[in-house]
């Protein structure tokens, strides 16, 4: 008796999956159909814990400011702390602000400073992920927890891999990167030999608003701006 009931649940819970892909599919359709319109943008991720009186709220928000003034839209999670700060500096700046939300049980919800016709909401964090891959130009990490982390790391492998084309990503704050990056060069590359020298390539490590546009603009002189993949 407890065998069958056992199988019938694996069995409802492979019907409800195979429901699922059309949800899937739906966000995949209404991403996509929005974000190919929006024309080129920057990527900015960071804590959704981050208090506007922060550093770092300020940063992202000069950043952002920066970023629209030099021809490109910013897309965050659509959130509060630094997703707000991205969202609101594109604002301020009069350029294109977008926001892909997710439904969390805690921390998330949306910013105002998104553009109403370019808030889009996610349940499925690998769709999510693939729109902030897809279109954007550049991958701008502030300071975060475990979110930005996986879309950091998410980024570097994808383009290791050569499963999307090079794009720069700029990790904002020496004093809060500089300990990772010491022990992926130290552990990771010199004790185990598990990436190569030219991956750390990818990374760019800076301090203020006004060094990472030059690492943009540099980088799209030789490459040309469009969807990576």
């Amino acid at each position: 008796m407890r065998t069958e009931q056992h199988h019938k649940r694996w069995n409802e819970v492979k019907t409800n999956d195979s429901w699922a892909i059309f949800k899937i599919m739906g966000e995949f359709v209404s991403g996509y159909e929005k974000l190919s319109k929006i024309g080129p943008c920057v990527s900015i991720f960071g804590s959704a814990r981050t208090k506007p009186d922060h550093k770092y709220y300020k940063l992202a928000e000069e950043v952002a400011c920066k970023i629209v003034e030099h021809g490109y839209g910013v897309i965050t999670g659509g959130g509060p702390g630094i997703m707000e700060a991205g969202n609101k500096g594109a604002h301020i700046a009069g350029g294109t602000s977008v926001g892909l939300n997710i439904d969390l049980p805690f921390e998330q919800h949306d910013n105002p400073y998104i553009d109403s016709d370019k808030s889009l909401d996610f349940d499925y964090f690998f769709v999510r992920k693939v729109m902030f891959v897809k279109y954007s130009q550049g991958f701008v990490v502030m300071p975060g927890g475990f979110g930005t982390l996986d879309e950091l790391f998410e980024a570097i492998t994808l383009i290791q891999t050569n499963k999307i084309e090079k794009f720069p990503i700029i990790l904002v704050g020496t004093d809060f990167w500089s300990g990772l990056l010491d022990w992926i060069k130290a552990t990771v590359l010199d004790g185990f030999a598990n990436v190569s020298a030219k991956d750390l390539d990818l990374i760019h490590l800076v301090d203020t608003a006004d060094e990472v546009i030059p690492i943009l603009d540099s980088f799209y002189k030789e490459s040309d701006l469009s969807p990576n993949f």
